[in-house]
């Protein structure tokens, strides 16, 4: 068995190292949903469709997925330090960069290089949870990862629709920017090497893509990642697609957006506290199969409100509401089971997660917006077969 990482011993060392993964692992949200309440504004200062303007989310997904590949396995041949730095501060310049950029186009490319850089964050925090935790406390740390990355969706488009009060959607970069900035300072400080030089891989590219092989021909890694993917590529559709179902279709204002996507949010952690609290108890894959197929059935019930059309806007808030708030089983047990039977890959089973996330991810946004913002049917649609596809998928890898 390898052996784990010294965990901090102390109370407050527990709740600074909870902070400084759980804000790592929030890049993502924090990158996507802060400027959520601007794209119409957005759209309308850059002359741009709603499908160009959800592209921009595409290319931040795409950009997470390429480099957790590259950021996990490096931090398996270098350790964890180097690399997770190294992408912070790229995530950070890319932030400053992406508040100047002149067309829809070049803050496309630019948001690519954000998510890139911001996700060796996301993989490596896993990484480091991996390389200091095992069983029920693994399940337990990823549940208190949620009430931390729980928090960014809740703020991050309360934060941009108040600086949209006061600035253009430019701003509200310029904040990512300075959360870039603090976590790469908090990370230089506090975090230290969790992956001994004995316990690092060696080789290149080879060697790498073998290990990827490995991962995926095991069917219950594939199965786990897959599911994870399918359900947040349905979260994600919701993500992408809800601003301009609530705000030009149901005539929310942006603040009022944000407050409705903050409710939601809240289920989310709610949902990780009670799975933290049964870790142990109730077994990681009873609680999954729980949430993939809570996602399922809102996910059926979104559509069918949007199908009937003419219903009062509750029927429709109320399964987002479950649909988001059942990520709080998905996530933390499909890591932790993913992640249980590789720990001498943690950083490559990591990224191999993440690229299946941000890959379906990436590719559900445009769906949503791709009829237009007149009708909310393909955002429900995908939705509703993603979180289908999760519950598929988990049932054949775990027969």
């Amino acid at each position: 068995m390898t052996a784990l990482a010294a965990a901090p011993s102390g109370r407050r060392a527990r709740a600074r190292l909870t902070l400084i993964l759980g804000g790592l692992a929030a890049f993502a949200p924090l990158s996507i949903d802060m400027y959520l309440p601007g794209l119409p504004a957005l759209a309308r200062e850059l002359s741009a469709s709603a499908s160009a303007v959800q592209l921009t989310l595409t290319a931040c997904l795409a950009g997470l997925a390429v480099g957790q590949l590259v950021a996990g396995p490096l931090s398996d041949r270098l350790g964890r330090r180097t690399p997770l730095l190294t992408g912070v501060g790229g995530y950070t310049l890319a932030s400053v960069l992406c508040a100047f950029a002149p067309t829809v186009w070049t803050l496309g490319g630019l948001r690519f290089i954000q998510g890139a850089t911001g996700a060796a964050g996301i993989v490596i925090a896993r990484a480091i949870v991996r390389d200091t935790h095992e069983g029920g406390a693994l399940v337990r740390f990823f549940s208190m990862l949620m009430l931390v990355t729980g928090l960014a969706p809740i703020l991050a488009p309360v934060i941009g629709g108040q600086v949209l009060e006061v600035t253009s959607w430019r701003g509200i970069f310029i904040v990512l920017a300075v959360i870039g900035a603090v976590l790469l300072a908090a990370s230089a400080t506090c975090l230290a090497e969790t992956l001994p030089p004995e316990r690092r891989r060696d080789g290149g590219v080879r060697a790498t893509a073998r290990t990827m092989l490995g991962l995926l021909c095991d069917r219950h890694f594939t199965g786990y990642a897959l599911a994870g993917g399918f359900a947040f590529g349905a979260l994600f559709t919701y993500v992408s697609g809800s601003p301009f179902v609530l705000q030009d279709i149901y005539g929310a204002s942006p603040q009022a957006f944000s407050a409705v996507f903050a409710v939601n949010s809240v289920g989310i952690v709610v949902a990780g506290q009670l799975n933290g609290r049964l870790a142990g108890r109730v077994a990681a894959l009873t609680m999954l199969r729980i949430g993939v197929t809570s996602m399922a059935v809102a996910g059926c019930a979104v559509f069918a409100v949007v199908a009937v059309g003419s219903l009062p806007l509750v029927t429709l808030l109320v399964p987002l509401w479950v649909l988001v708030a059942s990520m709080g089983l998905v996530f933390p047990n499909t890591i932790a089971l993913a992640l249980a039977g590789h720990p001498e890959v943690a950083g490559s089973a990591s990224a191999l997660i993440g690229v299946l996330q941000f890959t379906i991810g990436a590719a559900a946004a445009p769906l949503a917006g791709i009829a237009g913002t007149g009708t909310a049917l393909p955002m429900a649609a995908t939705m509703a077969l993603l979180a289908l596809s999760a519950v598929a998928v988990l049932r054949l890898s775990a027969r």
